[in-house]
């Protein structure tokens, strides 16, 4: 069935009820309860708090890891909490979108001022926006500059590129062979105490997942879900060409409907 935009409502398709963690866990068991569940955002709150103190992200572990070179002996309370935005279930998912692009954050949803009901995530606007009739495209959202690196790099080499270029994703080479190293593999391997010399390769997925350029963003939306990815490396003459995010097609959704 196909749905209009002001139908698509946050409550709808938002992740309820996420789990929180205290600010005196250990950094090590939040990357572990991370790498178990598939989280990429924490909520951090006080234990007899209704309110969000802020979120953590992978991005946050990943800024750690290459400042110290391995796992910090912290707890969450001493690390860089991010602050959040707040909408209501029925607050549209468009508006939403419209927010995490603009304040650059994690949206968290609330049925009172402080009562906390769900998250919605990227990922979660594409799956509403993938029942709408509208699928702009990828011009304007398109990163062209792919970083990449060989094989045989080490994981603290390729997470320091992940760093040091604020990206997600790493494209590794082996020959005429392309694969794709993540901040949310780094944080698997950092959950099964992998040493960081290893060679990234050997921990990143293989074979790489693309799509022609020109593809619309309902189509790239539809892949990612199909493979479980949030990232899609576009191709062009069989060359790679540049690369989007869910976050980027949220991003084009939002810019298509003004």
């Amino acid at each position: 069935m196909v749905l209009k935009m002001a139908k698509l409502l946050v409550g709808n398709y938002m992740t309820a009820y996420p789990i929180s963690v205290k600010p005196t866990v250990p950094f090590k068991t939040v990357i572990n309860f991370m790498a178990e569940n598939g989280f990429a955002t924490l909520i951090v709150m006080e234990e007899q708090s209704t309110m969000p103190l802020g979120v953590l992200t992978e991005r946050e572990i990943l800024h750690y890891v290459v400042s110290e070179g391995k796992i910090p002996d912290k707890l969450v309370k001493d690390l860089s909490i991010k602050p959040f935005v707040s909408v209501t279930p029925d607050t549209t998912v468009i508006e939403a979108a419209k927010l995490m692009i603009s304040k650059s954050s994690r949206i968290l949803v609330f049925a009172d001022k402080d009562k906390l009901v769900g998250i919605i995530t990227a990922s979660d606007m594409l799956r509403a926006f993938r029942k709408t009739i509208i699928s702009p495209t990828l011009d304007k959202v398109i990163s062209t500059k792919i970083q990449q690196c060989p094989y045989e790099s080490s994981i603290l080499d390729a997470a320091k590129i992940l760093h040091e270029k604020k990206i997600g994703s790493v494209i590794v080479s082996r020959g005429s062979n392309y694969g794709i190293f993540t901040q949310r593999d780094l944080v698997r391997i950092l959950e099964k105490e992998i040493d960081l010399a290893s060679q990234v390769g050997d921990h990143s997925s293989f074979p790489l997942v693309t799509a022609k350029k020109g593809i619309l963003a309902n189509e790239a939306a539809d892949i990612m879900a199909a493979k479980n990815i949030k990232r899609l490396v576009l191709t062009e003459d069989n060359m790679l060409s540049g690369i989007v995010t869910a976050r980027d097609i949220v991003d084009a959704f939002q810019i298509e409907v003004g």
